[in-house]
């Protein structure tokens, strides 16, 4: 079955050329496209997406908050959000993240790139690029609000289990964590999935933000 795509984002425009690209896709389709935060509510649940291309910066609900109510309505748990940010400008990115986004791509990405993305993220994974990315999170860390207090810290895990949860928080996927770490593809993901149920994660992102907030990986650290 193709991933079925909704695309948010107030620029018809953009939402075209979006459009356009998912469309030469083989293994995805768009289902739907929103103009504002809160038809991209909407339409997430009346038009069945399993994932949602959501701008950050839109009209009469933002991104941020739009992400927040698709994450927490229960009827809409499969479906994955990934935000998009202008990335010099836009600080709300880990905002985005503890809302419920699973990742997140710069505008200005090839297209090649937001396909893979979108891929990758319908697949379960989430989005988060090393280096200058890994930065940025960081910076944006360091505000009052904190995940803390819904997710645990990585106190009760074993040593391995911290080499894994540091290189996710670097950007590396199962396989590329296996190929560091001298471990089979499917030995990494049981870690991972582990991981995320002794800190009670939802997903890779949070898992991500707790590496941060802790001080396991150190903003830009390689």
């Amino acid at each position: 079955m193709p991933i079925r795509v909704l695309l948010a984002d107030d620029q018809t425009l953009v939402r075209a050329s979006f459009a356009m690209l998912v469309a030469s896709a083989g293994d995805m389709e768009v289902v739907a496209e929103a103009g504002t935060g809160r038809q991209a509510v909407d339409l997430a649940r009346s038009a069945r997406a399993d994932l949602v291309v959501m701008d950050i910066r839109m009209p009469d609900l933002d991104g941020i908050e739009a992400t927040r109510l698709i994450a927490a309505d229960e009827d809409l748990a499969g479906v994955k959000v990934l935000v998009l940010t202008t990335y010099d400008t836009d600080e709300h990115i880990v905002e985005a993240l503890r809302a419920g986004a699973s990742g997140f791509l710069v505008k200005d990405i090839r297209p090649a790139e937001l396909l893979d993305a979108i891929r990758t993220v319908a697949a379960g994974d989430s989005l988060l690029s090393p280096g200058p990315t890994s930065r940025l999170i960081a910076r944006f860390l360091r505000a009052p609000d904190t995940l803390m207090s819904a997710v645990g810290g990585p106190d009760g895990l074993s040593e391995r289990e911290r080499q894994v949860l540091t290189l996710v928080a670097r950007g590396f996927n199962n396989t590329e964590i296996a190929e560091a770490l001298g471990l089979s593809p499917l030995t990494a993901k049981t870690h991972v999935s582990r991981i995320m149920g002794k800190l009670g994660a939802r997903d890779r992102a949070q898992l991500v933000i707790v590496a941060y907030e802790s001080g396991l990986v150190i903003p830009g650290a390689v």
